[in-house]
């Protein structure tokens, strides 16, 4: 097969994004994430990667989310010397992600040695400043050769900053085939980001379907949500604890609730953001406003900062974000957002045992993590090694996600059923990624597949 793709990662389900595609005798990895879930499982996964990094010519990267980006240094430590592309924001966010994630598992590494637990980081800082210095970031709409029979360009995904819809020109024995990856394929008119572009022409589509069997409720109605849950939480004299990704789900949080209290829809409140990468990301943000949406751009130009107002603090040192155990009111955001590590661990820990205390999910929670145990209304969780029963209120407010739905995300795709030849569903649990291959069917694609784990697939 000259030009093939296997799909290594992100397979009917959402975590670890690795698509390998053969072109000619060049290999070039699509996504290299870290997996998420239970502990045990994600380890012997990423300790494991699916290919070697020697056998790897190059990667491309569609955003910085720690699912799609967050094995690179395990697979330079494998061997892989080749260049990383992805766009200008990504790289800058890329550096704080992956230096972030080395101290998450070196700290967590040591936490759970203290309990008798031997465990070792999947990377260290030395692996991710080796795998910061292959990483090649361009802007959006400028192609770039890959190798000599490849050529990529990035079109803005409007998923968070600098996330991108991939689109591969591919040429094999005198044959030009284009490939698009959505990538993660964000929302039309959510705050901060401008929308996602459209999906351009091509012969095979690789497209995500995170929520491929559900619909996001309206924004207006997010924005009573969210004030209406903060109000009540706060009445009944608890704390909200918000898991959410330090990228992306982190800002819009932040934003929203400044705006809900300037509009005087909430009081004045405190909001921890306790997260030193959160900060890291918001200052990153900061500096592309080149790429936010036109309302946010007019925010900033009369003087009010989406980000940093009256009433937001980010927590930096372990002695502060400690010094949080003893808050009883107010809002804490912490990473992570599927509560799998980081100090949201640690405050969840004080808080699920809490009638008064409330733990409110903004984003989509994977099977099998500490995140979708709560969202099941499972009685008794672990976290970090001891059992919790919980009494906390657990809410979600889906409506927050970055990810487009199943009818945005036909939108987006149904202009292309006329010349698409191929259509690959990834980056959904199984019922989602099949119900979305079944409406792109009834839109008039005519080859849907659904891949499993491993399986390889021919390019026509």
């Amino acid at each position: 097969m000259p030009l093939s793709v296997q799909f290594l990662g992100a397979a009917r389900q959402v975590t670890g994004s690795k698509h390998l595609l053969r072109v000619g005798d060049d290999r070039i990895l699509l996504e290299c994430g870290l997996v998420q879930g239970p502990r045990r499982l994600a380890n012997e996964k990423n300790r494991r990667l699916p290919v070697a990094g020697r056998d790897v010519d190059a990667v491309i990267l569609s955003h910085a989310h720690i699912d799609h980006c967050g094995a690179l240094p395990r697979l330079v430590k494998d061997g892989f010397r080749g260049p990383i592309w992805c766009t200008e924001a990504t790289a800058d966010l890329l550096a704080l992600m992956l230096r972030d994630a080395a101290h998450i598992q070196s700290q967590d590494a040591q936490y759970l040695r203290k309990r008798g637990h031997e465990v070792e980081p999947l990377y260290d800082q030395e692996d991710v400043e080796r795998t910061l210095r292959q990483v090649r970031g361009v802007p959006y709409r400028r192609p770039e050769a890959v190798t000599r029979d490849v050529q990529v360009e990035f079109l803005d995904a409007g998923h968070i900053l600098g996330a991108a819809i991939v689109v591969i020109d591919a040429r094999v024995d005198h044959r030009a085939r284009r490939l698009v990856f959505t990538g993660d394929y964000g929302r039309r008119d959510l705050p901060i980001l401008r929308n996602p572009e459209p999906l351009p022409e091509c012969d095979v589509l690789i497209t995500e379907s995170t929520y491929g069997d559900r619909l996001h409720p309206p924004r207006v109605d997010m924005m009573a949500e969210l004030a209406r849950i903060v109000a009540e939480e706060l009445h009944d004299g608890g704390r909200v604890i918000v898991p959410a990704f330090a990228v992306g789900r982190t800002q819009s949080v932040v934003m929203f609730l400044g705006q809900l209290m300037r509009e005087g829809a909430l009081p004045a409140l405190p909001i921890h953001v306790d997260s030193p990468m959160s900060r890291q990301a918001t200052e990153i943000m900061s500096r592309h406003p080149d790429l936010f949406d036109d309302q946010t751009r007019t925010l900033i130009a009369t003087g009010h900062s989406p980000f940093f107002f009256d009433g937001v603090h980010y927590v930096a040192s372990v002695e502060e974000s400690k010094a949080l155990n003893q808050l009883r009111t107010g809002v804490i955001v912490a990473a992570s957002g599927m509560c799998e590590a980081g100090r949201v661990l640690h405050h969840l820990a004080q808080s699920v045992g809490r009638r008064e205390d409330c733990v409110l999910m903004v984003g989509y929670q994977a099977q099998g993590t500490l995140g979708r145990k709560l969202i099941d209304g499972e009685p008794r969780v672990n976290i970090l090694g001891q059992a919790y029963d919980v009494r906390c209120r657990v809410r979600s407010m889906q409506g927050l996600s970055a990810h487009a739905d199943w009818r945005e995300l036909l939108a987006a795709t149904r202009p292309l059923a006329g010349r698409c030849g191929q259509v690959f569903v990834v980056h959904g649990e199984e019922p989602a990624a099949e119900a979305y291959a079944g409406r792109l069917r009834d839109a008039g694609f005519r080859d849907v597949v659904v891949p499993a784990s491993r399986e390889t697939h021919e390019i026509r």
